[in-house]
């Protein structure tokens, strides 16, 4: 049996209908393969589309501020990405006189491309005979052929890599790595797959020995960091006041009000008497603290964070305080780029939109 072509004949009848597809523009290909890595399609449709419609072309988006990118970006997590985006774009247009690099090779070399995303754009856009692996394709790959090595592991990468080659079809690498990365995405699902509408059951490793459940293998090595987050959503005459993440942080280049972090979880009395809340604050000088918010939980992949917001009012910003944070009109917050989690604030409490 020729798997390939069996999952080009699948593909081709069941494939979802999607904006990037059937399209050769390695812009195109790159910008929707970086922004569906941690995210769901539904999810990051709409992103794709709103980044197409701001910059049609990649001169048009290494020409635009990382502010812009960001603001656009908001919500969908892992703002490096963002932040490689644009300096790849700007790369490209400044080394390569805007034109894609052809080859997976030198594709790997730009910031933000990995084997996977270079292997799709030298396939699909360049026709180049190399082997994608994602998620989708770890997953069928470990049931078809009953791989019992973690998929995360060095030898478990080498293994798959070779697999995922060896069936490769070299004549339409890029139409057969569509079709297995959509086998994975909506027939050969985590959970539930539809395997009694699998062309591939009856040479199925894992649907033989009932073993769809413990395949692929992954290695669980995952710790979580707590951290607690106590923001300070300070005002002044309709003015509200804003610092902008530079740290190698979680957020970077994102906008956040002044923030107090601290190693363990304190309640509210213990914040406002802290030494941090009189740095920041100058309590010599009036404010009046109008609301305390109800706790927020934050969750990213290798951290948890609680956070609560404290709605504060000053007559006037002590000059300190100016050199550390700056101020914008409330109605103008939007425009910011702000972490999930202050997006979620401001929701809720719409006054501050």
């Amino acid at each position: 049996m020729n798997i390939s072509e069996v999952l080009i004949k699948w593909y081709f009848q069941n494939k979802r209908k999607l904006p990037w597809r059937g399209i050769f523009s390695p812009y195109k290909i790159w910008l929707s393969e970086i922004i569906l890595q941690q995210t769901r399609v539904d999810q990051g449709l709409n992103y794709y589309l709103e980044f197409i419609d701001h910059y049609p072309e990649i001169d048009d988006l290494a020409e635009a501020s990382l502010d812009e990118i960001l603001k656009i970006w908001q919500g969908l997590g892992y703002y490096s990405r963002a932040r490689n985006l644009h300096e790849t774009a700007k790369k490209i247009v400044r080394e390569y006189d805007g034109r894609f690099p052809t080859d997976y090779s030198t594709l790997l070399k730009l910031k933000g491309i990995g084997p996977y995303t270079a292997a799709a754009i030298a396939s699909i856009a360049f026709n180049e005979p190399v082997a994608v692996i994602d998620g989708n394709v770890f997953r069928f790959l470990a049931r078809y052929f009953g791989s019992g090595l973690p998929v995360n592991s060095s030898e478990g990468k080498i293994q798959f890599n070779k697999l995922a080659n060896s069936i490769l079809d070299r004549e339409n690498p890029g139409i057969h790595n569509q079709a297995v990365m959509e086998f994975g995405a909506i027939q050969c699902t985590p959970l539930n797959p539809e395997c009694i509408h699998c062309p591939l059951r009856d040479s199925c490793y894992a649907f033989s020995k009932d073993m769809i459940k413990e395949l692929p293998v992954k290695k669980n090595h995952v710790s979580i960091k707590e951290r607690y987050f106590n923001y300070l959503v300070i005002t002044s005459g309709g003015k509200i006041f804003l610092r902008k993440r530079t740290e190698n942080d979680i957020w970077k280049m994102l906008y956040e009000f002044p923030l107090i972090e601290v190693s363990s979880q304190l309640n509210e009395a213990e914040i406002i008497n802290s030494p941090y809340w009189n740095q920041i604050l100058d309590t010599s000088n009036a404010i009046r603290i109008r609301n305390i918010s109800k706790p927020y939980k934050h969750m990213l992949t290798h951290q948890r964070i609680y956070a609560r917001f404290y709605r504060i009012e000053i007559d006037e910003p002590p000059v300190s305080f100016l050199e550390k944070y700056f101020c914008v009109d409330i109605k103008s917050l939007q425009k910011y780029a702000v972490p999930k989690l202050m997006e979620r604030y401001l929701l809720d409490n719409s006054i501050l939109i």
